[in-house]
């Protein structure tokens, strides 16, 4: 079937096709709802849950190039580079030459960027947590080796 035989296929078989039963839009839905919990639990943090990504791994890695971070929080060119903006205006990480290749610059948390990990920590486990508290422990476990299947595949 292609996409313009979609409209007559839906017509002709209307109760086949369930959105709400789709992968897509019920990751979707997890998704908007975690990012919910993740900006009421932050709070004064003011983080996106991308800059968060990018700050608590240049805070566990203690140096990265942008290109690394950027593999390393699944984020493309153009995202990693604004996540990067705002957190050196923010001043939470810096960014220097790389002594090894002029060429490529390092980015590095600052004291500002590692106190600010350290105190939202907790407010990122109880978000995971807040996340995930509809489904009992076990299922947790099964739920979060599907996904990192689906995310890693």
């Amino acid at each position: 079937m292609v996409l313009k035989d979609l409209p007559r296929a839906l017509h002709h078989q209307p109760s086949t096709y369930a959105l709400e039963d789709q992968v897509g839009h019920l990751l979707r839905r997890a998704h908007q709802r975690h990012a919910a919990i993740f900006l009421e639990g932050i709070g004064p943090a003011a983080l996106t849950p991308m800059q968060w990504a990018a700050l608590v791994t240049v805070v566990r890695e203690g140096k990265a190039s942008q290109n690394r971070l950027g593999r390393l929080t699944a984020m493309d060119p153009a995202t990693i580079q604004g996540v990067v903006r705002r957190l050196r205006a923010r001043g939470l990480i810096t960014r220097s030459a790389d002594p090894a290749d002029r060429r490529a610059s390092v980015l590095a948390p600052t004291e500002a960027g590692i106190a600010l990990v350290e105190a939202t920590l907790p407010a990122a486990i109880a978000i995971s947590e807040a996340t995930l508290a509809p489904l009992d422990p076990a299922e947790r476990r099964i739920f979060l080796k599907l996904l990192q299947r689906m995310a890693f595949a």
